[in-house]
């Protein structure tokens, strides 16, 4: 049971919760992305010239320096509640900030360059695919295997034929040419559903900051005015 007194602290810890468990949430789906399977063939897999590996690095570093700057905020605003310490409401107030400074970029990203990601992946494709079928390597079979296994595709649908040869070596078993999936869209697939996920999140993390920010500005405000109110009714004779 909270007093009067506590009442403001009481208040605020529900709200750090939430705050910590989007930043953790952050974390993870930042490490699922950079350590996935799926991602993680692609990366190794595209060549220098090609955005995607740029793109995996820095989407995996925003998301933990996020992830940290929220949890951080979270910390310093239950501290600061906890101790009534404008410093330390203001340093909490600054972390929201600095994630709002780098989520709105993100989605302006998001909404500016929306096929980059996908393009980038399906370029990928085509050139280990088309190295196999030019039988230039062996090395790139065993990445588009590895590639075909991962996505539980086989193969993709192309107007000039003779590709049984590349399926019948590269697609898993029981995925034949006739009934496998075409690859470029399982590819497709797969990744509208994991952005979708991902700029959903994105999403509520904005609305987070937002709410932090006017949050933190309240307590602020409040613990200015309160500690001004002390002194309500007491003279000091000179």
């Amino acid at each position: 049971v909270c007093t009067q007194q506590e009442l403001l602290p009481c208040k605020s810890f529900p709200e750090t919760l939430l705050f910590q468990l989007l930043g953790l949430s952050i974390a993870t789906l930042s490490t699922v992305t950079h350590y996935g399977l799926h991602f993680t063939l692609i990366s190794n897999v595209s060549l220098d010239s090609n955005a995607y590996r740029v793109i995996h690095h820095t989407a995996f570093y925003f998301g933990i320096c996020l992830s940290m700057t929220l949890i951080l905020a979270a910390l310093l605003s239950s501290a600061a509640t906890v101790r009534e310490s404008q410093c330390l409401t203001a340093m909490g107030f600054f972390c929201f900030a600095l994630a709002f400074c780098g989520l709105i970029p993100a989605a302006c990203w998001r909404y500016t360059h929306s096929t980059e990601v996908e393009d980038s992946i399906m370029d990928v494709y085509d050139f280990v695919y088309e190295e196999v079928r030019r039988n230039t390597s062996s090395f790139r079979r065993h990445e588009l295997t590895a590639i075909h296994e991962a996505f539980l595709c086989c193969g993709k649908h192309s107007p000039f034929g003779d590709t049984t040869n590349v399926e019948n070596k590269t697609c898993p078993p029981g995925q034949v040419h006739n009934e496998g999936q075409d690859c470029l869209q399982e590819i497709q697939d797969f990744l509208k559903k994991h952005m979708d996920f991902v700029f959903s999140l994105l999403g509520i993390a904005i609305g987070f900051t937002v709410y932090g920010m006017i949050l933190t500005s309240f307590l602020w405000f409040s613990i200015h005015f309160s500690s001004n109110l002390y002194r309500k009714g007491k003279y000091i004779l000179r």
